[in-house]
């Protein structure tokens, strides 16, 4: 059970299966979505967004039938803020016990004057609409404003307590082109979190442009934001989204910089990850945070001794607390003898100092040529210097 003493809950919104799946590579058939929400459910997310109705056929059937088949969970549609749109979402949602319409439309002047050719009055009076409208259906209705953070602040405040007024519960926020900087998006987001109270929930979508979607999204929820919407391994428009995973361990990990916490079942983290990239046609780059293949790797010599001595001195991160069995000893050139040693003895043989310094050299050799060394190579250096002088092992009989 999770102590909740002087913390705050943090609402996991997650979008993998609509902001993720519209990126490059990223498509996925209706069943690899059910597929998707269902292991996103068992991961404990606490609103699932599941498409996009107006956007495709597909895509509204997806949305029914995640809404159908995963009744306990929430279940949310996003659609732009006019009519057509709202309606669709809410027949796409009919199936579901707890639902939600999303609704938004962009709000910065960029965005007026060349996207939607609209004057600020007309946004904010079809961005109270289509949440009146939306609350016609639903009662749990969200409004983005969408490139929030290179709107005007004091327009972006007033259209904020407007679609809370017209009856939103939840007020996102986005960096929609990873714009912000941590310090500027909490002032912003500290200053609508003062501006609605208690009547909404501020919520933040950070893309990762820059590579800030994590910092901003965690600076956000310093602020007071307290839904963050984000993905599985990142995925997303262009650069990605803030990834769910890192934001939920970092809560884990810093509890005394970040007394916050999530429902997110964090062992099914790394099973997630591995299914959404048997879906897509992509996975993380091995040296993403968390999920990456080499994530808890360790090849460096001084960092292997470290490690074999006490797991601490160099993660700080328990691999089962997200999935992964145990971190792993990559040999590679950087590796020093303890290394070897445990993988010697992993493999079932105990060697001298001095038969493990002729392994070692040997070790040392093929390394230099190539980028690994593997379990057979190690083996054959044994068996050499075995055949040689003799090497104590568990497994002689077998040999």
């Amino acid at each position: 059970m999770v102590d909740t003493q002087n913390r705050e809950r943090v609402y996991i919104f997650d979008t993998t299966l609509r902001d993720g799946e519209q990126s490059p590579g990223c498509s996925m058939t209706v069943p690899e979505k059910l597929r998707m929400a269902h292991k996103l459910a068992e991961l404990g997310v606490d609103i699932l967004e599941a498409g996009f109705p107006i956007a495709s056929e597909g895509d509204y059937h997806a949305v029914r039938l995640v809404a159908s088949e995963l009744p306990w969970v929430q279940v949310a549609a996003l659609s732009r803020a006019c009519k057509m749109d709202v309606e669709r979402a809410a027949s796409a949602l009919e199936p579901a016990k707890r639902s939600r319409i999303h609704t938004f439309i962009a709000t910065s002047d960029i965005h007026l004057k060349y996207k939607l050719k609209k004057t600020r009055q007309q946004v904010l009076d079809e961005a109270c609409a289509a949440v009146a409208l939306a609350r016609q259906y639903v009662e749990d209705v969200e409004f983005s404003a969408e490139d929030a953070t290179r709107t005007d602040p004091d327009y972006l405040e007033q259209v904020t307590r407007a679609v809370v007024a017209a009856g939103a519960r939840t007020v996102n926020l986005p960096d929609t082109t990873g714009y912000s900087v941590p310090d500027e998006h909490a002032e912003l987001i500290g200053r609508m979190v003062r501006a609605v109270g208690d009547s909404a929930i501020i919520s933040v979508h950070c893309h990762d442009d820059l590579g800030l979607a994590m910092a901003n999204s965690l600076a956000a929820i310093g602020a007071g934001a307290r839904q963050v919407e984000c993905t599985i391994n990142g995925i997303g428009e262009r650069a990605g989204n803030a990834s769910l995973e890192e934001i939920v361990m970092a809560i884990k990990v810093r509890q005394d910089r970040l007394p916050f916490y999530t429902g997110i079942v964090t062992e099914q983290i790394y099973p997630a990850s591995q299914m959404l990239t048997g879906i897509i046609s992509f996975g993380p780059q091995p040296n993403k945070a968390l999920v990456g293949a080499n994530a808890f790797a360790h090849e460096a010599g001084i960092h292997q001794d470290g490690y074999l001595k006490e797991k601490s001195t160099y993660e700080v991160i328990d691999p089962q607390s997200v999935g992964i069995p145990e971190g792993r000893l990559v040999l590679g050139k950087h590796s020093g003898r303890h290394a070897l040693r445990s993988k010697c003895e992993h493999l079932g043989y105990h060697l001298g100092k001095d038969e493990l310094d002729v392994v070692y050299h040997g070790f040392i050799e093929i390394a230099d040529r190539k980028k690994g060394v593997s379990d057979q190579e190690i083996l054959a250096l044994i068996h050499t210097l075995k055949a040689g002088e003799g090497v104590h092992s568990e497994s002689a009989a077998a040999d």
